[in-house]
């Protein structure tokens, strides 16, 4: 079966910080949320995921779209922060003449977004002539999570289990676009008979042979001494 290619880019980093505010830089919040989104996806079955960038490294526009391009990406997603003074997450994709599947996507993974991320001004699914949705050949979104230069939002930003729900909500989008299945998980062993109940009986080993013949002499010198004996293999 043909695995799902999801690419995931982490907006900005290296010489680039992005917006900035309140203490924060914007390269320093997309990657977590796109390490986040990684670690979730990789858990289900018939699906690869790559990051433009796993570290704090410069990429240039081009940069991030000829990687997804030329790996064959299924699915671009830009993880950006806002900034400019209002508040809130909206998604955008390429203004210019797209499918109604990439319309249906948006309107899968916006919504998702909003209900991981709880209490948060919904600002809409929005388009915009953004190179890295524009160029990409696969259909691409760009999520932009609340702003900055917001109080609120700031606050918000610099809770980890928060970048975390941003990142749940892409995942929980992907898993309805693409009907992942999560991988069955491993059966645990059966638990281990113990021979020994310590609420009853304490037990105590007298000898280990690798002759049989040996462990048995034992075990009829101490039953004639009065002794409960038994042999384990």
């Amino acid at each position: 079966m043909k695995k799902i290619k999801v690419f995931v880019d982490p907006g900005h980093g290296g010489t680039d910080p992005g917006a900035f505010g309140n203490g924060l830089r914007e390269k320093d919040l997309t990657l977590p949320i796109a390490l986040a989104l990684k670690k979730y996806l990789e858990q289900y079955e018939n699906i690869e995921v790559r990051l433009s960038r796993e570290d704090d490294r410069t990429l240039s526009l081009k940069q991030r779209t000829d990687m997804a391009n030329a790996w064959g990406a299924d699915y671009f997603i830009s993880v950006h922060i806002n900034a400019g003074g209002g508040t809130g997450i909206e998604t955008l994709i390429f203004n210019g003449n797209v499918s109604a599947a990439i319309r249906n996507n948006q309107n899968v993974i916006h919504s998702e977004i909003m209900k991981a991320v709880g209490n948060v001004r919904d600002r809409g699914k929005k388009t915009a002539n953004f190179r890295v949705v524009r160029e990409s050949k696969m259909p691409a979104i760009l999520p932009e999570f609340l702003f900055i230069d917001n109080t609120n939002d700031a606050r918000l930003l610099k809770d980890p289990a928060f970048l975390n729900k941003c990142a749940k909500g892409m995942e929980n989008g992907l898993v309805s676009i693409f009907n992942l299945k999560k991988k069955a998980q491993p059966t645990p062993p059966p638990p281990q008979t113990q021979l020994c109940n310590s609420n009853k009986l304490y037990c105590v080993q007298v000898g280990a042979f690798a002759n049989k013949a040996n462990a048995e002499r034992l075990a009829t010198e101490l039953k004639s001494n009065g002794y409960s004996v038994f042999i384990t293999e």
